[in-house]
């Protein structure tokens, strides 16, 4: 369904507008490292929504992937002294063999038993990281240097938000040109019937497989970005409440469609940032004290919005948007 929406209404125009409106954030008031964090869960979102939106393989242990390359880039720029642009695509290579690690041993199973199968691999990483020496452990890798590109300081954060809006623009572009290419009908096709494609004489296991190291190669870049935006790698990117986050942007903003990952970061990454000014608002507002520890409940506040968007809103933000647009459009036709 997404695919035949995005090929009847040529969203090209559209996506442009988005980038461009995104490129002029910042002179409007805008702060750059906000955007930027939400751009690269964003592309973490869009990488884990073309596993399950467009194949139909549910990983719960996407994390791995953001936390790899959030090690990898991290180390190769501060202690190997990478060029950014080389660290990000060194960590981005790191979490796609990751990936194929992963898929290779998950991939022949599915359902609820390939979901487990990537959350125990990335459990087994993540305590990898916690006690290998490079990462810092509980400290993080901390004082990762952000450098130079073409002779301009990425230390000024407008520099580098350009930067990090160019690499989710050629990730994004990478995307969409998967789903709408012949690979990407078949990834639909094993998404919708497993055993047609097969019958078919497609290798659905290669299809997966191939489709798993992109999905987890997109969102290494997602880690790698991020730990050049923020400036440190944490255990955080690998822990399997951070796979939870990136299953809930994806259902909140709209599972199968290219913009709703992007809707999703955006509410979840504004909510975590901004629920404790709106509880310390709502307790000045009412007087009711208990609004001011609204800020330490914020898996609280994400978790109602989960089950408001399961029991109302199915298809997410962008789903719904589009079944209503089709629905007015049907009726004036």
């Amino acid at each position: 369904m997404a695919g035949s929406l995005s090929k009847s209404r040529n969203p090209l125009l559209g996506y442009a507008l988005l980038f461009i409106a995104i490129a002029l954030l910042p002179q409007l008031g805008a702060y750059p490292i906000f955007v930027m964090k939400v751009l690269c869960y964003a592309l973490f979102a869009c990488a884990f929504n073309l596993l399950v939106g467009f194949t139909g393989l549910l990983s719960f242990g996407h994390a791995a992937f953001l936390g790899t390359a959030a090690y990898a880039a991290g180390h190769a720029l501060k202690v190997w002294g990478f060029p950014p642009l080389a660290g990000l695509a060194f960590g981005a290579l790191a979490a796609a063999a990751m990936g194929g690690v992963f898929g290779l041993l998950a991939i022949k199973r599915s359902g609820i038993y390939f979901s487990m199968i990537t959350l125990a691999l990335a459990q087994m990483l993540y305590f990898f990281f916690l006690q290998a020496s490079f990462t810092g452990g509980e400290d993080g890798l901390q004082s990762v240097p952000r450098g130079s590109l073409l002779g301009l300081d990425l230390m000024n954060d407008l520099t580098l938000y350009y930067l990090v809006l160019a690499v989710f623009i050629a990730a994004f572009w990478l995307i969409y040109r998967t789903v709408n290419s012949p690979f990407g009908q078949v990834l639909t096709s094993i998404r919708e019937n497993e055993a047609r494609a097969t019958s078919l004489g497609y290798d659905v296991d290669r299809f997966k497989l191939l489709a798993f190291i992109l999905s987890a190669g997109l969102a290494g870049l997602a880690g790698a970005t991020k730990t050049l935006v923020l400036g440190f790698a944490t255990l955080s990117d690998a822990i399997w409440t951070t796979s939870g986050l990136v299953i809930l942007m994806t259902l909140v903003g709209g599972m199968g469609t290219l913009v709703g990952p992007m809707v999703g970061a955006l509410v979840i990454i504004a909510l975590e940032n901004k629920i404790g000014d709106f509880g310390k608002a709502l307790a000045d507002a009412s007087g009711i004290n208990w609004f001011n520890s609204l800020g330490e409940s914020v898996s609280l506040v994400t978790g109602l919005i989960f089950i408001v968007c399961v029991l109302a809103f199915r298809r997410g933000i962008v789903g719904e948007a589009l079944a209503l647009f089709d629905k007015l459009n049907t009726k004036r036709s």
